[in-house]
């Protein structure tokens, strides 16, 4: 099983449920006692609106040195600006999200189901991203012709990894692709999962059997790479509850005294 500094497992958002209030000890904010439990958290509420640098700032200051933040892009940029002339959008973001400081590790970029892949169009946006920041980044595409060989070329040529969802709309689209490191370059990809809830949507529990069968298929995963899984099921709160069995399936584990 990949050991704990390539595996990050976290939740979308740190909301803690009561049901689960006991996994999560100790005093302070719900950041502070989820980031002694979990190692990583995907922010998604940036994807709605806007947050203040300072805000990014006193994240990272109630988490400690090792703990991982994700971020994901905002719909301004993806789904209404459909990646098209996004300098004016994306640099505000950048340097808001830059006060998270180390623990800034990945950038999403979910798109819209209606955004098909454009070749020029693509390479434009990763040509801006990349120039902008050192972050890595990680694409959820959800149009079918972004499954394709020419679109994973493309992202492995820009070294984006296309993010594993669960459920997946695609073929193949529960599985990694993009950057994967496969070429004997791995330090520094990304293999992302996002598990959504099944059958129903954010809202659906992992159950234990489904759980072990993902934490198996991690052995064949080397550890060059960055994994991240992140359970997106939380309008029931059973993310928190799925992350925390599947961390101790992959024997991860924090100190939360």
């Amino acid at each position: 099983m990949p050991s704990s500094p390539t595996l990050t497992v976290g939740t979308a958002g740190w909301s803690i449920p009561r049901a689960e209030a006991s996994a999560f000890p100790g005093v302070g904010s719900h950041l502070q006692r989820y980031a002694r439990t979990l190692n990583g958290v995907e922010i998604n509420s940036s994807f709605y609106r806007p947050h203040q640098p300072e805000t990014y700032a006193r994240w990272a200051a109630e988490t400690p040195p090792d703990f991982q933040f994700s971020v994901k892009l905002p719909k301004a940029v993806t789904h209404e600006a459909a990646l098209v002339g996004t300098r004016e959008l994306l640099v505000p973001f950048l340097e808001g999200i830059a006060q998270l400081g180390p623990r800034l590790r990945v950038l999403l970029i979910q798109l819209p189901p209606s955004l098909a892949w454009e070749r020029r169009t693509a390479a434009a946006f990763f040509r801006l991203l990349s120039g902008l920041t050192s972050v890595p980044a990680v694409c959820e595409p959800r149009h079918a012709s972004w499954f394709t060989p020419e679109a994973d070329e493309q992202l492995r040529a820009a070294r984006i990894g296309r993010v594993a969802a669960d459920p997946s709309r695609h073929p193949d689209g529960d599985l990694p692709g993009g950057w994967l490191g496969a070429s004997g370059d791995g330090a520094g990809a990304l293999v992302y999962r996002r598990w959504h809830g099944a059958p129903r949507l954010y809202w659906s529990s992992y159950d234990d059997d489904w759980l072990q069968s993902r934490a198996d298929e991690l052995l064949r995963w080397s550890d060059a790479a960055q994994h991240w899984v992140i359970f997106d099921n939380t309008a029931s709160g059973a993310a928190a509850t799925n992350a925390l069995d599947f961390q101790a399936l992959c024997g991860v584990y924090r100190d939360a005294s």
